[in-house]
């Protein structure tokens, strides 16, 4: 039904999906994006009932994958800045590692409804979790002074000067820049971070990649460009593993550098 009726958002994955991927024929266009429809409303069916999840009963439906490269980046002692986006189900990634012991801070942007924006974050929260403004920079800085863990999604629109034009699928795509610059003034560590459906395992598993090396040439806006490049790469590696996952209804190219016309 979401599908069928909500006509704007619908245009906005086709168009995004013929960005992304041009040979691929509109049919099979049409079927990728209805199968993410149905994660979303899984998504939502998890986060109903994520208050009721231990740490014993998730072991039936999720996992981790790759928990060595998140604590030796931990254990680095300099913070940890996690890359994420809005891919497979990222409102229980961030719930599940509380829940096996290891809370996090999360940047959100504020829900419009104050009611609804307050239901959401106590449930974010249960087990340690802390969420901060998308404006919060100095709050940012102090948890990577403390040691602590921050998760970002970078995988949205933004408007010049938070954002540089870096490649997405191919296409220059105004990118938050803050996380490459946190990163540089403290020297944590990065590393990209996702919870993905697996259906031959018919579980989520929740898969941390290597260390993400940080270029650094004496150039800082080079570098903050050339390092939030990196960043995106590993966010659109994944969702090349996963495309039916991926968050299509947004739209990611809105912003266009000076003089392009709207893609829109």
């Amino acid at each position: 039904m979401a599908f069928g009726l909500l006509g704007r958002l619908r245009r906005a994955g086709m168009r995004n999906l013929e960005l992304a991927y041009p040979a691929m024929p509109v049919a099979e266009r049409t079927e990728l994006l209805q199968r993410l429809y149905r994660n979303l409303g899984w998504q939502l069916a998890e986060f109903a009932q994520m208050r009721r999840y231990t740490s014993s009963d998730t072991a039936s439906f999720a996992r981790y994958e790759g928990l060595e490269h998140y604590l030796a980046a931990r254990d680095a002692g300099k913070g940890v800045l996690i890359v994420t986006g809005h891919l497979g189900v990222w409102e229980l990634s961030s719930f599940y590692h509380s829940l096996m012991g290891h809370p996090m801070s999360m940047v959100i942007r504020r829900l419009d409804n104050p009611l609804v924006d307050d239901f959401v974050n106590r449930l974010r929260c249960l087990h340690g979790n802390q969420v901060l403004d998308k404006d919060f920079v100095r709050g940012l800085l102090q948890a990577m002074h403390d040691g602590e863990t921050v998760g970002i999604l970078m995988d949205t629109n933004m408007t010049p000067p938070q954002g540089v034009f870096v490649p997405f699928f191919g296409v220059p795509a105004c990118t938050a820049s803050g996380l490459a610059r946190v990163a540089l003034k403290t020297g944590a560590a990065v590393l990209p971070g996702f919870m993905l459906w697996e259906p031959a395992e018919k579980k989520y598993v929740l898969r941390f990649g290597a260390r993400i090396k940080l270029t650094r040439s004496g150039d800082d806006e080079a570098d903050v460009v050339e390092n939030t490049t990196r960043f995106t790469q590993a966010i659109e590696d994944m969702v090349r593993r996963y495309p039916d996952q991926w968050l299509w209804l947004h739209r990611r190219w809105k912003t266009r550098p000076a003089g392009e016309a709207s893609i829109y």
